[in-house]
């Protein structure tokens, strides 16, 4: 995900979809693609049994709620032509590109397989 962020940033608003939006959104998506079920797997095995509804019910609302709101910022951003707001549109891509590669080594040192599940 880290590098479609990095492409979305080098984006040229006057660029061709085809070459630039694109292959960016198809990195992006694929690293979700392999994010999202061991993030909800995290999630579900963070909490307790009995709380594993609302878990899965926050984790939910929390991603569709993301997704919305990302895609009616870049949206408005890319159609900009104001320079100031497009820099910062950059800035923004490269600070997510970092927490997303800064989450990732996170998840690769500190996440650990849960324990096997004990018999009653």
């Amino acid at each position: 995900m880290a590098l479609g962020f990095v492409m979305i940033a080098r984006i040229d608003p006057g660029g061709s979809y085809w070459t630039t939006s694109l292959p960016a959104m198809l990195v992006i998506a694929f690293g979700m693609a392999c994010a999202v079920a061991p993030l909800t797997n995290a999630v579900l095995d963070s909490v307790q049994p009995d709380h594993a509804g609302i878990a899965s019910g926050l984790n939910s609302a929390v991603a569709r709620t993301g997704g919305l709101v990302s895609t009616a910022l870049l949206s408005f951003i890319l159609a900009a032509q104001d320079a100031a707001l497009q820099r910062l549109f950059e800035v923004a891509m490269l600070c997510a590109a970092a927490a997303a590669l800064s989450a990732a080594v996170c998840a690769f040192v500190w996440l650990k397989p849960p324990a096997p599940a004990k018999d009653p």
